[in-house]
Formats: C-alpha cells, sequence, structure tokens
C-alpha cells in the first residue's frame, strides 16, 4: 500500500474515483441520518481539495483503496475527515494506514492534536457509527465535545431525518 497527498494537478479520474468512493463509503455509513440520498461530498469539492494539499489516498496495486482529508485547524491542531476505505478491500488496514499518515502529516507540521468529527443519531444507535466510536478509541481518540449538528451546522440540519449530534474527538500526536 502507498499513500500520497494528491499533487494540485491530479487528474480528473482520480478525483471521480475519490469522490464516488467517499459517496459511496458514506451513503452506507450513515443510512437513515439523512432524507433522500444525500453525497457527502462533490467532485468539485474534492477537487479544491486537492489543489489546497488536503486529500491523501491510499493506492493499492495502482488503484484507488480509499482516502483522507487532511488540513490544519490552527497552530497546535490538525485535523482529518472524510475518511473513506474501499469496502472490497476491508481487512487490510486501509484505514488504520490513512488514519496513522494523517496524524504523521500532522505531527511533522508541527501539530500537537488530531481531532476528528463523527456524526452520530441523538435517539438511537446506528451500527456503523457504532463501530467507529469503538475504533476511533482503540486509535487513541476520546471524545471531547458533543454538539447539536443543528445549532453548528444550521444548513444542514433540514436535511436530517433524524435528530443528530457530531462528536468531537481528539488525540494527543505527542
Amino acid at each position: 500500500m502507498e499513500i500520497e497527498v494528491l499533487a494540485p494537478s491530479a487528474g480528473a479520474a482520480v478525483i471521480e474515483r475519490v469522490t464516488g468512493l467517499v459517496n459511496e463509503v458514506y451513503a452506507e455509513a450513515e443510512k437513515g441520518l439523512w432524507r433522500g440520498s444525500t453525497d457527502r461530498t462533490t467532485a468539485g469539492e474534492v477537487a479544491g481539495f486537492v489543489r489546497a494539499g488536503e486529500i491523501a489516498v491510499a493506492f493499492v496495486d495502482g488503484d484507488v483503496a480509499g482516502a483522507v482529508r487532511i488540513r490544519r485547524l490552527d497552530a497546535a491542531t490538525g485535523e482529518f475527515g472524510m475518511l473513506a476505505a474501499d469496502p472490497a478491500r476491508r481487512g487490510l488496514g486501509v484505514g488504520r494506514e490513512l488514519v496513522r499518515f494523517a496524524e504523521r502529516v500532522s505531527r511533522d507540521a508541527g501539530c500537537r492534536e488530531m481531532q476528528l468529527e463523527l456524526l452520530v443519531p441523538r435517539e438511537w444507535t446506528h451500527p456503523s457509527k457504532q463501530f467507529l466510536a469503538e475504533w476511533y478509541g482503540r486509535l487513541g481518540y476520546r471524545v471531547t465535545h458533543r454538539a447539536d449538528l443543528a445549532e453548528d451546522y444550521p444548513h444542514l440540519a433540514p436535511s436530517l431525518a433524524t435528530p443528530c449530534d457530531f462528536l468531537v474527538y481528539r488525540k494527543d500526536l505527542a
């Protein structure tokens, strides 16, 4: 497996593949949270993240096996999001390696802490979200904040099918 931050000159085919993968993974992982078929991202948004140097891609045998967005929140904090591993390659450690890569990039940039956000339904337990909460915990992440999605992201609230919170997780990179 090779992981690299996509160059700003990345081609449309790779951007489309990353966009499709993220939308495919999030459609399953967030089933029941949104009304209709709300895509997680668009090719235009991913292209912008690529131009900003924020998209890392895992390749297995030359094919896109996963992707993650990495960005800096402030002088001390990095963040990763839009983590997606190809369901056809489960068990290869693609997600784990993408998180390690994001942490390394952030640590190398001087960040002392890493953050991620996880959307969760407020009134029921979503199996994918439960799995991710436990997985992030095993990777050393701890919930530091819980907020109502509708309050912090009011433009998304009308698209929700159920009341949701987002959990902010953090991990010390020292």
